[in-house]
């Protein structure tokens, strides 16, 4: 009976920790942006997917996979390179430099 108590407890122990590091993207990815968030136009290139993070969300807990989709901080970051070409600069007409 100890034994099979103590094998519950252990087992009990193990589900609370892999469900508190659940969706590892959305805890240890910081804050998700816009860029993340939106899903890309036709034409605008693909959002990459932060492998280690998909990674630990399949082996520690799968369902947080769906949480971090969701919230899209299982993608990677605009670089900032990107992000200041992505935006186009208000009152400046086109063709001028």
């Amino acid at each position: 009976m100890k034994k099979f108590k103590k094998a519950t407890l252990l087992a009990l122990a193990a589900l609370a920790l892999s469900s508190s590091l659940s969706s590892c993207a959305t805890v240890f990815g910081g804050r998700v942006s816009e860029h993340q968030k939106r899903k890309p136009l036709p034409g605008e290139p693909q959002r990459q997917l932060r492998v280690g993070a998909f990674i630990a969300d399949l082996v520690l807990f799968w369902p947080g996979l769906a949480i971090d989709f969701a919230t899209g901080a299982i993608y990677k970051p605009q670089p900032k390179a990107a992000a200041a070409h992505a935006k186009p600069t208000e009152g400046v007409a086109k063709g001028s430099k």
